[in-house]
Formats: structure tokens, sequence, C-alpha cells
């Protein structure tokens, strides 16, 4: 026999190099849901099993950084869900998958499910927060949508009861749990939601696993929920549970307790807000009187100060300020001069020179009657000052209207007549002339 030259000749771990890099390229990450068996686990904390159906089985491993934590006990006979790495042990030519998680099969599979339905409705922007609408700051008619006999609704019932009694609240009866539970849940939020009775709407439940809580992880009732034209608040379960309906929901509390207390405030807040505002608003009423007072103050100030008596007055006070001014003026130069003569006074018994003096005293005789001439003109520009002022006050006044020629009638007491309305026969009378008065009666 004659070898081919061209023919390729592989060793086994070449043969199987190859076919396990073919594997790992075909098949990166796979879901296997099967049943367990030949459960090992070493002493070097890898876990071996096989993962089996009526037909076929595939050997599987589970290293120790991944096998140690794991939420059960793997045991014969156990159905899972698992995903791993399709791969080839090259020293013994066994295939195998290589898992990187591994779990009861029921409620994984139900996981899985939540997972894939969560991404998909967050894609169609259903989750988004822009979309989400705010509670009305006073909720006066809640509608509560969940079982009438759970330990839920008698948790917001309490609550709200505590917090604020005024709160019209109605218990809308439906089963939380069931094959009918998700389309009853979703029919009554419509039907709510579309009556305009309520301001908000409560959907809760208590706790329990996810297959309990799995009517409410419905996608006709999630986008009922995105859909309503009420805010809607969702609390199911407990703390660590989350729901579609918690995502799509306007708001979501960790328990039901939590939501009634989000729901409404509470009444003594509300007392203590209510007499913060009534002492504000009396503070706000006295500081508006007492600017009210004020302005009036201001404005009589005002009318008196264009009454022409008072202007007569406040120009009094002017020239008389303007006289003790000049005369301060007069006397403080007076006494620079006096000092100053008392100096040259020095200078000359100092020097005796009698020329200087007789200069001297010429000067002084000179400068005697400038400063006269000089407090004469200050004065007499006061005096036409103020007598033109008195020619404008003589104008505006009613005594330069009757020396025109008219005449001003007053009753006895002094009260000016302006209509002959105001006076009877018989009234004695007084009429203020140019250069008198008059008595008159009336006939």
């Amino acid at each position: 026999m004659f070898e081919d030259p061209a023919r390729d000749v592989l060793t086994p771990s070449q043969l199987n190099t190859l076919a396990r890099d073919l594997l790992e390229s075909a098949f990166p990450l796979v879901w296997v849901e099967a049943e367990l068996g030949n459960v090992t686990r070493p002493a070097s904390g890898h876990l071996y099993f096989t993962l089996k159906d009526a037909r076929a089985q595939v050997k599987c491993a589970m290293f120790k950084p991944k096998s140690q934590w794991l939420k059960f006990v793997p045991r014969e006979g156990l159905r899972v869900l698992g995903r791993g790495r399709l791969t080839l042990y090259e020293a013994r030519g066994d295939y195998q998958l290589v898992m990187d998680h591994l779990e009861e099969a029921g409620e994984g599979a139900l996981r899985r499910a939540f997972e894939e339905l969560k991404a998909r409705l967050a894609a169609e922007g259903l989750f988004d927060t822009e979309r989400k609408r705010p509670l009305p700051a006073h909720v006066q008619r809640l509608g509560v949508i969940t079982s009438p006999s759970g330990a839920a609704v008698r948790d917001v019932l309490s609550v709200l009861a505590r917090r604020f009694p005024l709160l019209e609240v109605d218990v809308l009866p439906v089963p939380v749990q069931g094959e009918t539970a998700a389309a009853q849940i979703t029919q009554m939020l419509r039907r709510a939601g579309a009556s305009g009775r309520y301001d908000a709407l409560l959907l809760t439940r208590g706790g329990g696993s996810l297959e309990d809580l799995w009517a409410f992880n419905d996608e006709q009732l999630a986008r009922a929920i995105a859909a309503c034209p009420v805010p809607v608040v969702s609390a199911v379960g407990h703390e660590t549970d989350f729901s579609l309906s918690d995502f799509a929901a306007d708001l979501r509390a960790p328990t039901p307790s939590v939501a009634a207390e989000l729901l409404v405030p509470d009444r003594s807040d509300l007392g203590n807000r209510l007499q913060g505002l009534q002492r504000r608003l009396a503070t706000l009423q006295q500081h508006g009187m007492r600017q009210a007072m004020q302005r009036a103050d201001r404005a009589v100030l005002r009318l008196q100060a264009l009454h022409p008596k008072a202007r007569l007055q406040l120009l009094q006070r002017r020239q008389q300020e303007a006289h003790r001014r000049l005369e301060s003026l007069w006397r403080e130069q007076l006494e620079r001069r006096r000092a100053s003569l008392r100096h040259a006074a020095a200078v000359l018994r100092a020097t005796q020179p009698k020329r200087r003096l007789a200069m001297l005293r010429e000067r002084l005789l000179a400068l005697g009657p400038r400063q006269q001439a000089a407090i004469a003109r200050e004065l007499q520009r006061d005096a036409m000052k103020l007598g033109g002022l008195a020619r404008s006050l003589e104008a505006v006044s009613p005594l330069a209207t009757v020396a025109r020629g008219y005449a001003l009638v007053t009753r006895e007491d002094g009260s000016l007549v302006r209509s002959v309305t105001q006076v009877q026969e018989g009234d004695a009378l007084r009429a203020r002339l140019g250069d008198g008065e008059l008595k008159l009666r009336v006939e």
C-alpha cells in the first residue's frame, strides 16, 4: 500500500483540539433544562453531573468558583435549568458542558420569562421615568385594588384611618393569585381608571413566592397601568419583591403600609402646618396694618405741608435759620478781623512805626462801613426774597379774591356758606369784604 502524500495525519490530541475549537465557536453559550444524574462533588470542590432526559444525556462540570454559590443542593432526579459553554475534554475526548449558572427549573423558568418580558417592555419605553406622573398633593378618593380578605388590605386601611380619616376609600375586590387573577385585576384597573371617581389607585397584595406574585407580572396588566388616566401606586409583596406592575406604576412602594403613608399626609403634621399658616397670616395682617397706618400718617403730613399757613411757617423758619447763619458768619468774620487787628497791634507795638500805624488806622476806618454795607445788602436780599414769598402766598389767599370785589359769607360759628341750600330764613350771617365785615340776616 502507498500513502497519499497530500493527506494530513493528525494525532488524537490534535484531533481533540480541533473538535474542541469547533464546538466552542459553534456553541458559545447554551441553556439546557433537564434532570440531574450522577451527581458527585470531590474534595476539590468542583461539581460533576449529567443532564438527561428520556433519550439522551450530556456530561457536565461546574467548577468551584461557581458551584459554591448555588442556592440549592444538587441531588439525583432534581429538574434544573442551566447555562453553560459546550466544550470537549481533550484528555479523554469527552464532549461536555461547563456550567456557569444552575437553578431549579420551576422558578428559574418563571424568572427567565420575567426578565425577557421586562426587557421587552422597557425597550418600548413603558417603564420610562419621564412617562410617570406625580401623585396629587391631596388625595380625596382612593381606590384599593386587592383581595378583600388579605392582610395587605387590613394594613392599608389601618394606616389610612390613623393618618387621614377624612379620606374616602373604596376597596375594589379582585383575586390576587391564580389563573384568572391577572385578567380580573386588569379589568378592574381599567374600569376604576375610566370611572373618573378616584384621584389615585393602589394596587397591592402581601408577600409570597415568585409564582404567587405572577399575576402582577402580566403584560396586559403592565400596559393597563401605564395607560391608566389616574396615577397608580404599586405595593406588591415584600420590600425585596419586584414585579412588572412596580416598574409600570407611577410610584412603587416597598410594602402596603408604606404605600398608605405615601398616599396621605399625617393629620398631626397637617394640624401643625395649619397652625403655622395661621400664625403667619396673623403676622402678615399686623404688618400690613402697620404699613397702612404709616402710609396714612405720611399722607397727613403731606397734606399739612401743602396748607398755605404751614407753607408760610416753613418759609419763616427757613428765613430765620438763614438770618442766624448770616449772623454767625458775620460774628466769625468779625472775630477773625479783630484777631488780625490784635496781631497787627502787637506787631506795631513791637516795631512802633508811626507811618504804618497811621496807614493801618485809615484801612480800619475804611473797612468798618464796608462790613455794615455788606450786612445791609444781605438783609435787603433776604427781605426782598421774603416779600416775594409773601406776595406769592397772597396771590393764592382767599383774601386776595375778596379784595377784588368778592365776599366771603360765613355763619356765626365761622363756617363758610357755599350754597343757598345751606341757610334758612332768619339765619344770621357775616359777609367779609375787602375793607371790613357786614352782618346779614336771611329773609
